[in-house]
């Protein structure tokens, strides 16, 4: 995809597994131009970041030096530079970067280290940029913030300050069980049903301990009943997700919460969390982490020579 030619004061990457997205930033964090493309970190070798940035980037880049603000997977350990995790609390983003050496003249890179938390285990990369932008458009919050995805983040926000979090596998599961189990007969295709997701919600929430059970319960249903796969599908998923709600409780009971994300998979959550009477409220995804890149780019201290 070839770049809209503009001169942006600054950039704004965020590289994840499959794919990067770039943004061309003023110095007051508006957006110039965007572009997309499928090189995620998952398909590069550490040699081949750079290359990469400058094929995305390059009718960005003129007769001086752009600073290069990048989040997500290109600083985890399989990518350009493994960076540092922050321990919690921290704020979501600080001014303690990584500065990758580039060759490129252009251009000065800079990449935002994740979070981590050493009880319970827990890491993030990516996901804190999105807090920082949220943060930064919402100066003052203090609740829980929830990230839906492959690897769901549960996010516990205090004084300004990432204080805890927490991870499921969520999305990463339902991928697995819908491509290579048996459950892939009875799931097939993209349709949906309200109903039996709701359904679902509620069943598992109640007794999770059956999820090894009604997770078979599923394919015996399509095969004795002829239950269509919409409804074995929307099942599917609203069982997983009532799991992962059961696993995280302290996180949404009695608490309101903001979702971060893929409009999709934000609204099946914000049905489920309604379903147990959780005031929800929505933020669109490219929106913070642009101000969260912006919000880096506002602390950015470049190491001296």
């Amino acid at each position: 995809m070839k770049n809209k030619p503009v001169s942006p004061d600054w950039i704004g990457v965020d590289w994840g597994t499959t794919h990067l997205r770039a943004w061309a930033m003023t110095k007051d964090g508006d957006c110039l131009a965007e572009v997309k493309s499928d090189r995620g970190m998952r398909g590069l070798a550490a040699d081949e970041f750079e290359t990469t940035l400058q094929d995305v980037i390059a009718d960005w880049i003129h007769d001086r030096v752009v600073p290069v603000i990048i989040c997500g997977m290109a600083g985890s350990r399989q990518g350009w530079v493994e960076t540092h995790y922050a321990s919690v609390p921290c704020p979501a983003v600080t001014a303690e970067m990584v500065f990758p050496k580039v060759s490129s003249p252009g251009i000065s890179v800079s990449i935002i280290p994740g979070v981590m938390q050493k009880l319970p285990p827990d890491v993030m990369r990516g996901e804190e940029t999105q807090i920082a932008g949220f943060l930064h458009l919402n100066p003052g919050f203090d609740g829980i913030v929830c990230l839906p995805g492959t690897h769901t983040k549960w996010v516990r926000i205090s004084e300004g300050l990432i204080s805890a979090f927490r991870t499921t596998m969520t999305g990463e599961i339902f991928d697995c069980l819908t491509r290579h189990t048996v459950l892939r007969h009875s799931t097939a295709g993209d349709g949906w049903d309200d109903d039996a997701f709701a359904t679902a919600i509620g069943d598992a929430i109640s007794r999770p301990e059956r999820l090894a059970t009604d997770l078979f319960s599923l394919r015996a249903d399509s095969l004795l009943n002829a239950t269509p796969p919409d409804v074995s599908r929307a099942r599917l998923s609203g069982t997983l997700i009532g799991i992962e709600l059961a696993s995280v409780r302290s996180y949404w009971l009695g608490q309101s919460v903001t979702l971060i994300g893929a409009e999709q998979l934000c609204g099946l959550y914000a049905k489920a969390l309604a379903s147990q009477g959780v005031e929800v409220a929505l933020s669109d995804g490219r929106k913070v982490t642009q101000a969260g890149l912006f919000a880096a780019f506002l602390s950015l201290k470049v190491p001296s020579a």
